[in-house]
């Protein structure tokens, strides 16, 4: 871990990165490709010292409220005592200033902070997105080794159902051969259900790689799943996007429960309800 000064950090849509790097080691990671033009070790966390400062003088400065967003790139939960804290105090400031907020995670370690996330949905809107790939508790710690479990994010989901947090889940990545399988896709949507998530993110059954992270990847897949990287590189060459030869029948599977069950699923819908931020007297806010 090392900190370092950020020259800016809220987006034009209101997204941000509160570190760059994770130790999480996910074997998918997309945040590892070269084109993110990271400086330090992966797994070398860069904390944005001032992140807080340039915060709250971004949200005194905006004209009227916003959902504010992070955890595109990198987890906010990643398990650093001062990343935590930043995290913390970057959601105070959001209910401080009457904005909105929401953040994508693989981490329970976000019931830290229910409280303040409760306190913020009761005055405005507080969305918590998760990530969740896999069923199989076995294979969780094999794809994604530093990190809660599944089942123990889906408990973490059904304390928000509890106490009316809405919630999203990320369905990203399906890895073809290892998770791309009707068994996840139903019992992730079954997870999905008990909890009433609003929303589900997901792109089809598949992955994207490119320089950095493929090679990470595929190291990752010697280690743990002998013979797959061969058969990768047979079916995909370089490509970008790796599609599951199952893609079509689980993306209908997938498709047919969350109609069933009202859960949006257009990744374009999801968004929208993400950025939207409810009617007050100053008007509606911006999209992050």
């Amino acid at each position: 871990m090392h900190f370092a000064a950020a020259k800016s950090l809220l987006s034009s849509r209101n997204g941000m990165n509160l570190v760059r790097g994770c130790v999480h080691g996910c074997i998918y990671c997309d945040s590892r490709s070269k084109c993110y033009n990271m400086q330090h070790d992966f797994e070398d966390v860069e904390i944005k010292r001032n992140a807080a400062e340039l915060l709250e003088a971004a949200l005194r400065k905006k004209r009227h409220p916003c959902m504010i967003g992070t955890g595109s790139m990198s987890d906010p939960y990643i398990p650093i005592p001062e990343s935590l804290a930043l995290t913390r105090r970057c959601i105070e400031l959001v209910d401080k200033y009457n904005f909105g907020w929401t953040m994508i995670t693989k981490s329970p370690l976000f019931l830290n902070d229910i409280e303040l996330l409760d306190k913020i949905n009761r005055k405005t809107k507080c969305v918590v997105q998760m990530t969740m790939t896999t069923y199989d508790e076995a294979l969780c710690p094999i794809i994604e080794p530093n990190v809660a479990g599944t089942k123990e994010r889906f408990e973490a989901l059904m304390e928000c159902k509890r106490r009316g947090i809405p919630t999203v889940v990320w369905f990203d990545p399906i890895l073809p051969f290892i998770n791309d399988t009707e068994e996840n896709i139903q019992g992730i949507l079954d997870y999905c259900i008990e909890a009433a998530v609003q929303g589900i993110i997901y792109f089809g059954a598949g992955l994207t790689l490119r320089q950095g992270n493929r090679e990470y990847f595929y190291q990752k897949l010697d280690e743990h799943f002998p013979g797959l990287k061969a058969q990768y590189e047979k079916k995909y060459g370089y490509n970008y996007h790796i599609a599951s030869p199952k893609n079509y029948h689980l993306s209908a599977l997938f498709y047919k429960t969350c109609k069933e069950h009202n859960i949006m699923c257009r990744p374009s819908d999801v968004f929208l309800y993400l950025a939207e931020f409810p009617e007050t007297g100053s008007g509606q806010g911006e999209l992050f």
